[in-house]
């Protein structure tokens, strides 16, 4: 085993949809790093240093090498280890699938989430509406779970770790509403995650790093 000194560095926020995207990669792959939990008002010198984009994640592989991609994160962990073929390497043309899935949720549902969460939030009268927009993402995910038990197939894959963030953020807007929407398969798929184990070791609470200087080896455990 290497020395935790040797180990890569993944600079993260608890919370954080792509911070939590990675975290699940690294997980799933088996892999160790070093993590240092973070604030965004506080960010630590060596974060900035290491990537000028001051967000999370950033992973520090060497001195040469620095992910500061969610998704990219989780490819360079799972080609590294991929013990439960999150990839679906047995099939060549459903990793394309999968990152034409993911981007449309980076891009569209992204741009349509933070307008419905902002509506809800500051009480706009058009949050439906933002809903609604949202609800297209939505419904393509509902129709994947009405065809498999995950979003590519009978297994899991990258798309749904990828995914899962940001619908466990949709999930949280209007509590109420999600509980009674048309969205039966989704609720389970995302239960099946939000009670699972792994879902505990990934949101595991650390102390901030700048605060306590503490070595946490996160991942293979």
């Amino acid at each position: 085993m290497k020395a935790p000194t040797d180990l890569p560095i993944l600079y993260s926020l608890r919370n954080c949809p792509y911070a939590m995207r990675a975290r699940l990669g690294i997980f799933k792959s088996q892999q160790q790093v070093i993590l240092r939990d973070i604030v965004l008002s506080n960010k630590p010198n060596e974060m900035i240093v290491a990537s000028s984009k001051g967000e999370v994640p950033v992973l520090v592989v060497s001195p040469l090498l620095v992910i500061d991609q969610s998704l990219e994160v989780m490819l360079w962990a799972f080609n590294k280890s991929d013990p439960n073929d999150l990839l679906h390497r047995q099939d060549e043309t459903i990793l394309p699938k999968m990152l034409i899935l993911i981007a449309q949720f980076d891009t569209g549902f992204k741009t349509a989430f933070d307008k419905y969460s902002s509506a809800k939030r500051y009480h706009d009268e058009n949050v439906a509406q933002y809903r609604q927009n949202c609800e297209v993402y939505i419904q393509t995910l509902e129709q994947r779970l009405n065809e498999h038990a995950f979003l590519m197939s009978e297994n899991e894959s990258l798309a749904d770790l990828a995914i899962l963030p940001f619908i466990r953020k949709f999930a949280r807007v209007e509590r109420k509403w999600y509980l009674q929407s048309p969205y039966p398969k989704l609720r389970v798929w995302l239960n099946h995650y939000l009670q699972s184990t792994l879902f505990s070791k990934v949101m595991k609470e650390y102390p901030l790093w700048l605060e306590s200087q503490e070595v946490v080896i996160f991942g293979d455990n």
